[in-house]
């Protein structure tokens, strides 16, 4: 199997002028193209900084990263970054982070945007991701007007939409009911199988990680399992 992402060594540590805190410690973990991977530990163990570090939003303080095949070059400017984040990755966030003043369409055609895709295009690939999750008849309404169920699925359907290889997700059943929380199991399972993505979700729902492939577990900062 191709190995999609590649951390070796990973160190994280948060410094004040009072106190260092070691968020991760020598974290090393090979995750395969097509996994659906399951993060799991105790609040404070570390499981939303590896995820934040696997898709280049944070630093680490020493160790490698590999995406896709690239290795990822500390010195690379912000914006080369999010160019690579933008083409690659995928993010659902457990509050959403959708824009309150846009509509579904509009909210889920962001990231084409700043890519640099044309209207049309845009908006066409917008309607089909939807239309993907089961908003179609929701697309003109803004985040307020919709269940957290429905704003989740916005949010996956914003990360897909630029179909990239890696979904990365935390804590995106943590605020819904136990209804959506299936229902948001079925979807990932179904955007793995159809478009092979590979999905990586820091969880606390044992339910999930029961169907995942692989459970990682995490315990101050360590990977133990």
């Amino acid at each position: 199997m191709e190995t999609i992402i590649k951390l070796t060594e990973v160190n994280k540590i948060y410094r004040t002028e009072e106190i260092e805190t070691q968020a991760l410690e020598n974290v090393n973990i090979d995750v395969e193209k097509g996994e659906f991977l399951s993060i799991m530990g105790p609040s404070g163990c570390g499981k939303s900084t590896l995820l934040n570090i696997m898709g280049l939003l944070d630093e680490p303080t020493s160790g490698e990263i590999e995406l896709c095949g690239t290795k990822i070059d500390p010195r690379l400017s912000d914006n080369r970054l999010a160019e690579f984040r933008n083409r690659t990755l995928g993010f659902v966030f457990q509050s959403f982070h959708l824009i309150s003043s846009l509509n579904v369409l509009d909210n889920v055609q962001l990231p084409l945007m700043y890519r640099g895709v044309g209207y049309g295009e845009r908006m066409r690939r917008a309607k089909e991701v939807i239309e993907r999750v089961g908003l179609s008849h929701r697309m003109k309404h803004t985040p307020v007007q919709l269940s957290g169920g429905q704003c989740q699925r916005v949010a996956i359907a914003r990360a897909i939409v630029g179909n990239p290889e890696i979904i990365l997700a935390d804590e995106p059943s943590g605020s819904l009911d136990s209804q959506n929380r299936t229902e948001l199991h079925r979807l990932f399972f179904d955007l793995r199988d159809t478009f092979g993505q590979t999905i990586l979700i820091v969880t606390h729902d044992e339910e999930l990680a029961s169907i995942s492939d692989r459970v990682v577990r995490m315990s101050d900062g360590k990977i133990i399992v």
